[in-house]
């Protein structure tokens, strides 16, 4: 403890799955979590000085609770606590204990101490948990014992580094560490499906640009600006990255499409297919290794197995589609969770969709409204027109 024998706040960064990985693995991971928390922390304006030992991140910075709040939207950490720490004797996590839970808790309480220990000396860690259960039990009246179903719970930890004595653990999203699994091109529209969808690649480590298909006129009034705030709130999970958003002009294939009297039925399909070709051909560009969409089996017209089919047969670039098996219900309960949900819509209609759009689209028909349509030509003519969004830790740069 640096010879400081004052009790220090410390924020504990608990890690989950990395646990699993090979020991090469995981201390790579960790590395890549340790360069995220910090990128996190330096944008924040935060000064921090980190230690790593087993299982356990520690933070020392000026302000504790922020930095706790920061490192709570992290990837790869499962939760956060800001620790008194103090010697690793009995009595200095006893005397910690007593101070936090006096200024936290009132009578009547149900309470429980939970302790944990890394040594293998000294008092066992139900022992531990007794003997400061107890302290707290007689310096205030009222408490009751609970270990079941308590309303109030104190840890405390004995490590090789020192002891930890804290009463709160503030959920982290877990998952790897962004940037730990390549990057994928996310289709990002303006709807509920594609954020969240964006959100669980991220969560799996993977960076994440995201791509636009701005239909212009064909394209409801409030589409693009909705889609540019989903994009804005999705910065906020990758604090201290820049997100990168493409927006692609598609009206000129939805003019088309209508010009060259393409059979109405087969729009959805060949949309679709024309999203997927734009997004491979920037692909390369980006760095990417996949293309990741908010589809979902039998949501709509697109969506049936049959047609899913036909539209992957457009690229070769693989297809990541998280949402796949989601009722909708949970997906719009996780867009609440992680903030992408709007309850005002606005106006995000399309005005190319048929009113009875073909629900298993021949594959020879579809190529043959795109050989009519020129979707090669069209291709080149939408990627010239490319223009780029940047968001940071929830802002529009």
């Amino acid at each position: 403890m640096n010879g400081c024998q004052e009790p220090e706040k410390v924020v504990m960064v608990r890690y989950g799955e990395l646990f699993l990985k090979s020991d090469p693995v995981m201390y790579h991971f960790i590395g890549i979590l340790l360069r995220n928390i910090r990128k996190a922390l330096e944008t924040a304006g935060h000064s921090c000085r980190f230690e790593s030992p087993r299982g356990r991140i520690f933070v020392y910075g000026e302000k504790p609770e922020e930095i706790a709040g920061i490192i709570a939207r992290i990837f790869g950490i499962v939760d956060v606590s800001v620790c008194m720490r103090v010697e690793a004797t009995p009595e200095a996590l006893r005397d910690a204990a007593v101070a936090l839970a006096i200024s936290h808790v009132f009578a009547p309480c149900r309470f429980a101490v939970r302790a944990k220990r890394q040594t293998k000396t000294g008092m066992n860690s139900q022992q531990l948990g007794e003997f400061i259960g107890s302290v707290i039990y007689d310096a205030i009246p009222g408490l009751s014992v609970d270990l079941t179903n308590p309303e109030y719970e104190l840890f405390a930890e004995v490590r090789d580094c020192g002891g930890f004595v804290y009463d709160a653990r503030i959920p982290a999203p877990g998952g790897l560490p962004w940037g730990s699994q390549g990057r994928v091109l996310c289709l990002l529209s303006s709807g509920i499906d594609s954020p969240v969808a964006s959100w669980l690649a991220m969560k799996r480590g993977c960076e994440v640009s995201h791509l636009h298909m701005d239909g212009g006129r064909w394209a409801g009034s409030d589409v693009l600006e909705t889609a540019i705030e989903n994009h804005r709130r999705l910065s906020l999970w990758c604090p201290g990255f820049d997100l990168q958003m493409i927006i692609v002009d598609t009206e000129p294939f939805y003019d088309r499409m209508q010009e060259r009297h393409i059979p109405v039925r087969l729009r959805c399909v060949l949309c679709k297919r024309f999203m997927l070709r734009v997004a491979a051909s920037l692909c390369g560009r980006e760095g990417a290794q996949a293309i990741l969409t908010g589809e979902n089996l039998g949501q709509v017209a697109s969506q049936t197995l049959a047609n899913l089919a036909v539209i992957a047969d457009a690229t070769t670039v693989p297809v990541l589609r998280p949402l796949i098996t989601y009722d909708k219900a949970e997906t719009i309960t996780l867009a609440r969770k992680i903030g992408t949900f709007m309850e005002k819509q606005g106006d995000l209609a399309c005005q190319a969709v048929p009113r009875m759009p073909a629900t298993a689209a021949a594959g020879l028909a579809v190529r043959e409204s795109e050989e009519k349509l020129g979707v090669d030509e069209l291709l080149a003519i939408v990627l010239s027109q490319v223009r780029y969004v940047t968001a940071r830790n929830g802002t529009i740069l």
